[in-house]
């Protein structure tokens, strides 16, 4: 008997051993693909999907949204303002008749009159200055409304990317967690799992399942999005080129300097105090009277006194008037104009804090980023990277187990989804300081002489910390 079993136990340990080859070589092979899906994380994975580039997209949207529409309509809308407001009063014609019966005399007199206010003191001048302020500022408002949908499409794309970033790694590791569940079913077999390993696994195949879910949906709601600022909500879904680790570094606190200096905000706050003190200056002149003029011609039917008895026949008149201003000087209107320009220069200064205090979120996470983005790229990925390498030998050399290896993959996997995170962070916290902090495309534009709104809450980009799991 003992013959007989002999070569059946041997054969059974052949076996063994070679199943515990395979599936070690299972192993290698799916450490291989993962470290490979890592490296190669920007690369598309269907080479035949149509791509589309930051270029294309903002050309789509200076053609198709319709804020710059809105922007060219306030223009227009200004310019007519201007004109109308220097144009010169119309005279007014009209029938005059005295005595039109003429009596026993046959008297009566009947013509024509012509009127016209002649308008002193410059006030059209000045009319013509204020319009000209709010046609500037209404030029100046489409300028801030092209920076707003640029940077729009800009962030739009830098999300957009992130996420297609996102869904391919998370596309990669579901491979790999699938993989690992045939790995733990084939260790379990030969006795080199345990059920709670076979579990752990198929949970984490799961979860990554359920990850890919989210990051598919997550790219479907920013490309919404992105469609919706470039004017084509109808816009498939495509393939962005670029890469989020393109974004260079700037200087975070000479760019706050530049934004309150030369945001646009700023100018149309500015330009707003030169027509504020161009009204006070027309609504002190209006208290100066316009010279009133009136002349023309009658027809006198009274009969002269001479032995003929003809009529006086044709005759003028004419008269000239202003009104005194005794009791109405505009006080009242000179008061306003007054405050009003007081307020407008306390605008330029509420701008410009206001515009210092919303950048200081942006520059915080700008900062933050970039020193996240370091330490994932130089330091905390590398060595997540080669402890996974050396769990995964050990594991094949029977010195650690199966659930180490799963702990370090699930490690170096999120923080590689956090390095993507932290990227778009930093590309987009970039954007926005070079960019005047003006990032909502789809804000209606400000019409002339309204109140501007510089910043939206909108606007500020995320705020670090939110973990990639809830976005």
């Amino acid at each position: 008997m003992n013959s007989l079993t002999t070569p059946v136990n041997e054969l059974q340990v052949e076996a063994v051993t070679q199943l515990r080859g395979v599936t070690r070589s299972l192993l290698c092979l799916s450490c291989f693909l993962f470290l490979f899906a890592l490296q190669g994380r920007a690369q598309t994975t269907v080479s035949e999907q149509k791509t589309m580039t930051l270029e294309e997209l903002q050309q789509m949207a200076l053609q198709n949204n319709p804020t710059f529409a809105q922007s060219a309509a306030n223009i227009q809308a200004a310019e007519g303002r201007k004109k109308q407001s220097g144009l010169y009063p119309n005279p007014t014609v009209g029938y005059q008749g005295e005595q039109i019966r003429g009596g026993s005399f046959h008297g009566g007199e009947q013509g024509f009159f012509v009127q016209q206010d002649i308008v002193l003191s410059g006030r059209l001048g000045l009319n013509r200055t204020i319009s000209d302020q709010e046609l500037k500022q209404a030029e100046t408002e489409a300028d801030e409304q092209k920076v707003r949908v640029v940077t729009n499409v800009r962030m739009s794309c830098v999300q957009a990317l992130a996420a297609q970033q996102t869904l391919e790694l998370r596309q990669h590791l579901s491979k790999l967690a699938d993989d690992a569940v045939q790995t733990s079913h084939q260790l379990a077999n030969v006795g080199q799992a345990d059920a709670p390993e076979v579990l752990e696994s198929e949970v984490e195949a799961q979860q990554a399942e359920l990850a890919v879910t989210m990051a598919e949906q997550n790219q479907q709601r920013i490309w919404k999005a992105l469609a919706a600022v470039v004017g084509n909500p109808r816009l498939p879904l495509m393939r962005l080129e670029g890469k989020l680790e393109d974004t260079v570094p700037v200087n975070a606190d000479e760019l706050v300097e530049k934004i309150v200096n030369e945001s646009p905000a700023v100018r149309i706050a500015e330009l707003g105090v030169k027509r504020a003190d161009a009204t006070l200056a027309r609504a002190r002149r209006e208290s100066i009277p316009d010279l009133q003029i009136r002349a023309g011609m009658q027809q006198n039917g009274e009969l002269l006194s001479e032995p003929n008895g003809k009529p006086v026949g044709l005759q003028g008149f004419a008269d000239v008037g202003v009104r005194i201003p005794i009791f109405n000087r505009n006080q009242g209107n000179v008061a306003t104009a007054r405050a009003d320009l007081e307020r407008a220069k306390r605008e330029v200064e509420r701008v410009k804090l206001v515009l210092r205090e919303r950048a200081t979120s942006v520059v915080q996470n700008y900062a933050f980023s970039q020193t996240a983005v370091d330490r994932y790229k130089n330091q905390m990925i590398p060595r997540a990277q080669k402890a996974y390498e050396m769990y995964a030998k050990k594991y094949q050399e029977m010195a650690s187990a199966y659930p180490q290896v799963l702990i370090a993959q699930r490690t170096l996997m999120q923080l590689e989804v956090s390095y993507i995170t932290a990227l778009e962070t930093f590309a987009t916290s970039s954007i926005s300081l070079q960019s005047h902090l003006l990032t909502d495309g789809l804000e209606a534009p400000s019409q002339p002489g309204g109140i501007d709104q510089p910043v939206r809450e909108v606007n500020i980009p995320f705020q670090m910390g939110i973990s990639p799991q809830e976005r």
